[in-house]
């Protein structure tokens, strides 16, 4: 098979070096210091266990260097997307598989949805129609992240935590390719389960991220310190539980409790949020894609949410305050 992971960053670095390892042909694209690395010495793996490797994928910056792939695995940080789409096309042949590995509501979340909101476009998630347009649903196959990763220095990947990485296809169904892609996955070393419907898989950890990211990114707090405060505890509870009114007004019951996420991040640790990282870091957050689109949501389903509006709003501003002070 022929991927190409597009956003080859601490995600798609990990996924693209452990296929690359399975034997699969793998382009990286990147951009930057990273990418340089990449061309240079290769993309090293440091696996949680300490070991670490060294594959040597093709890496460009430009999608029309590498041509018609079979998958399409993107990895990119929502707010990148829209900007990339036209450059996609080069990618995608009459039968390519685009696979969303991404954090957030999905701009195709409403795409072949089968309710009342069929078809449904967001718009903070996708304002111009493009990725719809450039990427037809019937091409899209879901997928949630649950590892963690990071960039240690430019080139070099480091596998935190976890090898899973559920996959649904968009109508629930359990098609032929979609059984393809979780074997392949699986000889790579991920877990791939087959989810009959990959939006609750989506909400259950969005939920979590809704609540515990903004929050993390204005407090500096660890999941830890966030999940045994008492009164952060609280209002994270609460803000989960605004998006429990969205998601069953969407005809979703979402099978995880508030307070069985809450328990689940405390086990966690002394962990930050790939939102403070981004933040520590001074790269835009991945605010709209988590918390935007969900109120942008709530707003169409007439759901008020002021606990989400309130920690959204406080973001927004110091995203604001920090790039001024930036400046």
């Amino acid at each position: 098979m022929r991927f190409a992971i597009v956003g080859a960053g601490a995600i798609g670095g990990f996924i693209g070096a452990r296929l690359n390892l399975a034997g699969e042909d793998v382009s990286l694209i990147a951009r930057g210091a990273h990418l340089e690395a990449m061309r240079i010495n290769g993309l090293r793996l440091i696996e949680a266990s300490g070991e670490a490797k060294t594959v040597h994928p093709f890496c460009t910056d430009n999608p029309a260097n590498i041509g018609e792939v079979d998958v399409v695995l993107i990895t990119l940080k929502a707010h990148q997307l829209p900007a990339m789409a036209e450059s996609l096309a080069p990618l995608l042949g009459r039968d390519t598989i685009v696979v969303t590995a991404m954090n957030g509501l999905p701009w195709w979340y409403f795409q072949r949805h089968g309710g009342p909101m069929d078809g449904t476009r967001l718009e903070i998630l996708d304002p111009n129609g493009n990725l719809e347009r450039i990427i037809a649903p019937e091409r899209i196959i879901g997928c949630e992240v649950l590892p963690s990763a990071e960039i240690v220095e430019s080139g070099v990947v480091r596998h935190g935590w976890g090898r899973t990485f559920p996959l649904g296809e968009l109508d629930g169904s359990r098609s032929g390719r979609i059984e393809n892609m979780a074997a392949i996955f699986a000889r790579a070393g991920f877990k791939a389960p087959i989810c009959e419907n990959i939006r609750h898989d989506i909400w259950v950890k969005l939920m979590g991220n809704l609540a515990f990211n903004p929050i993390s990114a204005l407090t500096r707090a660890t999941l830890a310190e966030m999940a045994t405060h008492h009164h952060v505890r609280k209002l994270v509870w609460t803000i989960m539980q605004e998006a429990l009114l969205v998601c069953r007004k969407l005809g979703l019951e979402i099978s995880v409790t508030p307070d069985r996420r809450i328990e689940g991040a405390r086990k966690v640790g002394d962990h930050k949020t790939s939102m403070l990282q981004d933040f520590e870091a001074g790269k835009p957050l991945e605010l709209e894609c988590i918390v935007g689109a969900v109120l942008e949501l709530g707003e169409k389903l007439g759901i008020h949410m002021p606990q989400t509006l309130t920690v959204y709003a406080m973001t927004k501003l110091l995203v604001q305050v920090h790039s001024t002070e930036a400046a």
